[in-house]
């Protein structure tokens, strides 16, 4: 995969400065998901664990809205008519969409505007660092639509963001949540206006894709990992991991850049 002339059929993509932004393209009907678009993103996620090129993603609105989740035409009425064999390739395909986002080594910023439901929460969730507008909407609808909550690892992954008792709620009721409590809970990170939220979610970018790319991956590889390990089994693994970052030429730039007063540049090398 070339970032440079990457061109997706179900969703947008520019690449500039070691920066990709990815965004929905329907934004008159809120960004709905399709089975295309689900494929199409889990298969470039899959390829960025390979691409060197891209050192930072930012998922971000288009439209004044996030993500609506799956398309109500194009998904939910289909698969009314699915059988078992059938529901499941789906609910694994869209699973592995989560998987191959926090399995790419690169940090994902989604900027949230607007609509951020189901599916489109899901995402969100799913990136490392979540940046809202004031505007943000965010809820896990499952529930309203006669499903369980457990949808493409909410029930792992959103615990371990806001606390079991919040989840739960959530995830049994299917409430929306507004960006101030969002914050408050730790889910959003920061809080930006609207018109300000992109800008600020490359500046964050340009900020990590400057950085160590290798020990970024590094770690975001831990805290996945680290999710089941035992207290004594996560430091031996962080001991063998920072040990592989002690061998990089950007541990030894850093030195030199500090003992020259200067600021490192990183290769990720």
């Amino acid at each position: 995969m070339n970032p440079n002339t990457y061109a997706p059929e179900h969703f947008c993509w520019t690449f500039e400065n070691g920066i990709a932004r990815i965004t929905l393209n329907r934004p008159e009907r809120k960004n709905p998901l399709t089975f295309e678009s689900y494929a199409e993103l889990r298969d470039l996620f899959r390829d960025l664990v390979y691409d060197k090129a891209v050192k930072a993603i930012v998922f971000g609105s288009s439209g004044g809205n996030f993500c609506s989740g799956g398309d109500v035409h194009e998904i939910i009425a289909p698969l009314t008519k699915m059988d078992m064999t059938q529901l499941l390739d789906f609910t694994r395909m869209t699973g592995d969409l989560v998987k191959a986002m926090r399995g790419c080594p690169q940090p994902i910023i989604a900027a949230v505007d607007g609509v951020s439901v189901g599916a489109g929460a899901i995402i969100s969730m799913a990136s490392d660092i979540r940046l809202a507008s004031p505007e943000a909407k965010t809820a896990f609808l499952f529930n309203r639509v006669g499903l369980a909550g457990c949808d493409m690892g909410a029930c792992a992954m959103l615990p371990r963001i806001i606390g079991q008792g919040r989840a739960s709620e959530l995830l049994m009721t299917g409430r929306s949540f507004s960006a101030e409590e969002g914050e408050r809970w730790g889910f959003f990170n920061t809080i930006h206006q609207a018109d300000q939220l992109d800008e600020a979610a490359m500046k964050l970018a340009s900020r990590l894709a400057m950085g160590p790319n290798f020990a970024n991956g590094i770690t975001k590889n831990q805290l996945n990992i680290e999710w089941d390990m035992s207290l004594d089994t996560a430091i031996e693994a962080e001991a063998q991991a920072q040990a592989i970052c002690m061998q990089t030429r950007d541990f030894e730039r850093a030195y030199h850049a500090f003992v020259a007063k200067e600021k490192p540049v990183f290769e990720g090398d």
